[in-house]
């Protein structure tokens, strides 16, 4: 029996945090534990949270890195020392492992408490990673006429749901002629959080969570007050705290976080609607009439959509179209500048401006919400 977790010449004891759904996992997993996971091509999200909850190390029934398309979870995990198992072959250990389970990995082995071997294991190498990165590089141009071809496909087929009005949902919330913020958990949604901070204590927004991205707003001490999506990847405290929460349904029926919702017995909406849980968020706060809506987080290209499983972008594209000038996507404003080095020179720029700046945004929506993206920036360097 295995009663103290080290880490001694290539041998790696520690207990197990497993699951098949790694969003669930992330939220729970202790420091020195090690994560078995089932994530084929793990993505940015997951390994940033991965490392900063300081795992002991990663096991992967699936390939970490297939060389379908280009992404970095799995050279995030090797570049901060957090070491990387695929299974070999790809096998379902999950289901022989429970949460607590000390276990053993001793070269290519896992092994459990009574040392029964339980898997082989490939330890997964920059060199490996650097080979599969130029396959994916190859395949670039042919997954992406594919991705264009779905997008474009399901445009068509569903434009008419993103043509007409959402229905009308009591929510307690009024959006009307509020700015609104949409959080979800996109790459580098923490630092852009950060950066936005003074934007939010200023002007009091509705905040919308998709779906763990409310839990993204209680990390920093805000309350969502609303919260959309299927319901899979946020927490029973963030629910419990959001004044409306909207499940997100399948347009023909069906909606799978209704039962987990029901069970903890608080009032919901469903929302039937075709596409993404952060979509339908940014269109609710249109169609309820928010002045100005600022997102993060947000997936916005075709690796995110492909980490998400998603093979094409038609309810983002629809969405974003019919939005048009309410929309301030403040994704990456946290790294446009290294924070406070320019402050003082954007800050005599702004001021330049800033008087006729003021009149114009006042008139015309395009201006006044490309003026509200510049002090975004500007309070994220000088301000926090």
């Amino acid at each position: 029996m295995l009663s103290v977790l080290r880490k001694r010449r290539g041998i790696i004891h520690g207990r197990v945090r497993c699951g098949k759904l790694t969003k669930q996992i992330v939220n729970q997993i202790q420091p020195g534990e090690i994560a078995v996971i089932s994530h084929a091509d793990i993505d940015e999200v997951t390994a940033h949270s991965l490392v900063s909850r300081r795992v002991r190390a990663v096991i992967n029934c699936s390939p970490s890195f297939t060389g379908r398309y280009s992404t970095e979870g799995a050279r995030l995990l090797l570049d901060n020392h957090v070491p990387l198992y695929d299974c070999s072959p790809c096998s379902d250990i999950i289901s022989y492992l429970h949460n607590g389970q000390l276990i053993t990995i001793d070269g290519h082995y896992l092994f459990n408490e009574n040392g029964q071997k339980l898997s082989r294991l490939t330890l997964v190498t920059m060199s490996i990673w650097k080979e599969k990165h130029k396959i994916a590089e190859d395949n670039g141009q042919r997954l992406l006429e594919e991705f264009i071809n779905n997008t474009l496909e399901h445009a068509i087929r569903e434009k008419s749901y993103f043509i007409n009005p959402l229905p009308e949902l009591p929510l307690n919330t009024s959006l009307i002629n509020r700015d609104a913020v949409v959080v979800a958990r996109g790459n580098h949604y923490r630092e852009d959080l950060q950066a936005i901070r003074a934007y939010i204590h200023e002007v009091n927004p509705v905040l919308i969570g998709v779906d763990g991205g409310a839990d993204a707003l209680l990390e920093f001490g805000l309350t969502p007050d609303i919260i959309i999506g299927d319901m899979d990847s946020v927490s029973d405290r963030a629910l419990a705290a959001a004044k409306d929460i909207v499940v997100h349904a399948y347009p023909a029926g069906g909606a799978p976080g209704e039962q987990r919702v029901h069970g903890l017995g608080l009032p919901y909406h469903l929302l039937h609607a075709p596409g993404m849980s952060q979509d339908i968020a940014l269109l609710l706060a249109y169609e309820y009439q928010s002045r100005c809506i600022v997102s993060l987080g947000t997936h916005s290209n075709m690796i995110e959509f492909l980490e998400k499983g998603r093979s094409g972008m038609a309810s983002t594209l629809l969405v974003r179209m019919k939005i048009g000038t309410r929309l301030v996507d403040a994704k990456g404003i946290s790294q446009l500048y290294p924070r406070r080095t320019a402050g003082k020179s954007i800050l005599h720029m702004f001021g330049g401006i800033g008087f006729p700046a003021v009149i114009a945004a006042g008139f015309h929506p395009v201006f006044r919400n490309s003026l509200l993206a510049v002090w975004l920036h500007v309070k994220a360097i000088v301000g926090g």
